[in-house]
């Protein structure tokens, strides 16, 4: 294994996970306690969008990583979660599904306490970037 895909091992975002959401398969990401306070203290009773772009980083062995960079509209917010398109492809396919995901911490109980809910402008994107991505994780020998 290179030291760069083992880098990138290292800094995937432990928190990928999708669950039921007012009855709809949504994709979540865990942020740490602090983190989702401080985003939530920032945003709170202001209207927002969050920019949100999805980088497919693949090295052509099946490897696939995306960084997804959140940029919040107000309070000079912005937040990357490397994921691991191999290990958490359902992820993506339940992102094209619904152009929403949502930023949740460990001390909620999904889909039943405050969440911070974020509607993709641009659905369209997320079903190019599964394709890109189920491309990717097909080793090009193959």
């Amino acid at each position: 294994m290179s030291d760069e895909l083992q880098k990138m091992l290292d800094d995937v975002h432990e928190g990928i996970t999708t669950f039921d959401f007012e009855g709809k398969e949504t994709p979540c990401i865990i942020v740490d306690e602090e983190k989702y306070g401080l985003i939530r203290a920032k945003i709170e009773g202001q209207p927002f969008s969050v920019n949100t772009d999805l980088n497919i980083l693949q090295d052509g062995l099946g490897n696939v990583f995306v960084e997804i960079v959140l940029t919040f509209s107000v309070g000079n917010i912005s937040e990357k979660f490397l994921v691991n398109a191999k290990t958490d492809l359902s992820f993506f396919e339940v992102l094209a599904n619904t152009s929403m995901l949502v930023l949740n911490s460990p001390e909620s109980r999904y889909g039943q306490d405050n969440v911070i809910a974020i509607q993709l402008p641009r659905p369209e994107k997320a079903h190019d970037a599964l394709e890109i991505i189920k491309n990717g994780l097909i080793p090009k020998n193959q």
